[in-house]
């Protein structure tokens, strides 16, 4: 018995409207990666919250190294030694990685009232050097990737001296190179004792790094199985409980023939962007691979006009498009769902049926007021074509799965009716039954005669959905293949990294 850490037993939750967990239950072992899996809206998240203190359960028993406790708070959960590294990052962007990491308990000099900063960075120093980081302790985390933010979020948690550490999709903004630094500080982890719970929708890192996988669906659980006693496709099915869709590559002929919608040419921004020229025809979905750095986002928010452009133009069906602001690319017809849905996709407090409205507000304006009958009415419509699960249009944003909040925003620029929609990471971190039905939704739309830029990490996905693929690195082009039978994984990361075949 005194190898088990945590034993969770008979966990219920309830939101406005949703039984998020029913008889939860969870167990986790001193030195083990335990896989939890399950689609959005499956309870993870929130049975990993209770744990950690950002929700109190409504019923239930926690047992954490022999005793019962009630865990309720944040600070409680840390002091006990357990911490969670969140899917949505939770950085002071103008703080130092130093003053991220200790902040709440800064080292002190003689008179109290004066943080020693020096000691701060000396201790940074030894932990990023235990972990074999190469980041300096004093660089503001505005000026950090995505990934090394991810990582600066794991040494925070260890400075904790944490005996359990939950980490909430921390790939999902990662390169190969970045996973593998990961899964070394895993291992390094592991062999100290620690504790870790691994929450991913990637099937193929579950084999490599979890030990045991307990599998949730609909918030109860369903079963616990040794990783090295299953396969992926077991696990799949007993997280959906229905038959997953999986796409071949789409025949190309169609969007070769058809007229161009968006041609861009010469797009540069200094330092980002050089020299970018494309053209998307109608009926299209156009994959952006590269790797992380490459420019795919920043090439992304300056078609949108989100960032502006030193050079080059934008044309939309031969007209030029003035990018001066999303405003004015929205008037053009383009759509673009951000890879950060949470800040840039929808908002939250809000409800259903306003962040489907959003793009659109001035089509339901009636003189001086919104049209609230019009808007429910496109809300339901909008709400039943992309099945998104909700208990109302009236249901906050933030109380829907990942996978319901991305159809949200899709659905917003479908109420918007754009002919180009740009996607940055449309299923990042939602789960395989969620990707299955944005697949399908892509494929409908560009059958419609939408065409689409769909930037995507994961290579199988471009593989799967695009009819032609453009590779970046550096911020240039660096290739374009028909996605055809030479079209590759391997081709594509050679074009990433400018091994030009």
């Amino acid at each position: 018995m005194e190898q088990w850490v945590v034993r969770m037993e008979g966990i219920e939750k309830r939101f406005a409207g949703v039984h998020a967990l029913k008889q939860g239950r969870f167990d986790l072992k001193s030195g083990e990666v335990h896989a939890l899996v399950g689609e959005n809206g499956a309870g993870k998240s929130t049975l990993m919250k209770i744990l950690t203190g950002v929700y109190r359960m409504d019923e239930g028993r926690i047992v954490y190294k022999g005793q019962e406790v009630r865990i309720a708070d944040t600070r409680m959960a840390q002091r006990l030694g357990i911490a969670m590294i969140h899917q949505e990052l939770n950085l002071a962007k103008d703080l130092t990685v130093a003053q991220n990491i200790f902040i709440g308990r800064e080292p002190r000099k003689a008179l109290p009232m004066f943080v020693d900063d020096k000691e701060m960075n000396n201790r940074t120093k030894a932990l990023l050097r235990q972990m074999r980081l190469d980041i300096a302790p004093a660089t503001p985390i505005a000026q950090l990737t995505v990934a090394k933010q991810q990582m600066v979020e794991i040494m925070k948690a260890i400075s904790y001296e944490s005996q359990v550490l939950v980490m909430d999709e921390p790939t999902a903004s990662l390169s190969d190179s970045e996973i593998d630094e990961l899964f070394r500080m895993i291992e390094q982890l592991k062999s100290k004792g620690v504790a870790i719970v691994y929450i991913s929708h990637r099937m193929g890192e579950l084999k490599r790094i979890t030990d045991r996988i307990t599998v949730m669906r609909d918030g109860a659980y369903i079963d616990t199985v040794p990783t090295a006693e299953v396969d992926m496709d077991q696990i799949i099915a007993m997280m959906v409980g229905r038959e997953i869709y999986q796409p071949s590559r789409p025949e190309r002929k169609q969007a070769e023939q058809a007229a161009p919608v968006l041609q861009v040419n010469g797009l540069t921004r200094k330092g980002k962007l050089h020299d970018i020229s494309f053209s998307l025809r109608k009926g299209e979905i156009l994959g952006v691979a590269g790797l992380v750095g490459a420019g795919r986002t920043e090439l992304a928010r300056a078609i949108f006009g989100a960032d502006r452009i030193d050079a080059g133009e934008i044309l939309v069906n031969g007209r030029k498009l003035q990018t001066t602001s999303p405003h004015q690319a929205v008037k053009g017809g383009i759509g673009y769902l951000s890879e950060d849905r949470k800040h840039f996709g929808c908002l939250l407090e809000m409800d259903v049926k306003t962040n489907l409205a959003l793009a659109s507000m001035s089509s339901f304006a009636r003189a001086l007021f919104m049209n609230d009958k019009r808007i429910a009415e496109a809300a339901e419509q909008r709400v039943e074509e992309l099945k998104v699960k909700t208990p109302g249009i009236g249901q906050q944003v933030k109380y829907l799965s990942g996978g319901n909040q991305q159809k949200v925003i899709i659905g917003k620029w479908l109420t918007r009716d754009c002919e180009i929609l740009i996607f940055d990471e449309p299923t990042r971190g939602i789960d395989v039954g969620a990707k299955s039905e944005i697949y399908r939704l892509l494929e409908r739309l560009a059958a419609e005669g939408k065409s689409i830029i769909m930037i995507s990490s994961e290579l199988p996905e471009v593989l799967r959905l695009s009819h032609r693929i453009l590779v970046m690195c550096e911020g240039r082009i660096t290739g374009e293949l028909m996605n055809d039978e030479h079209a590759s994984q391997e081709r594509i990361m050679n074009y990433a990294t400018k091994r030009i075949v």
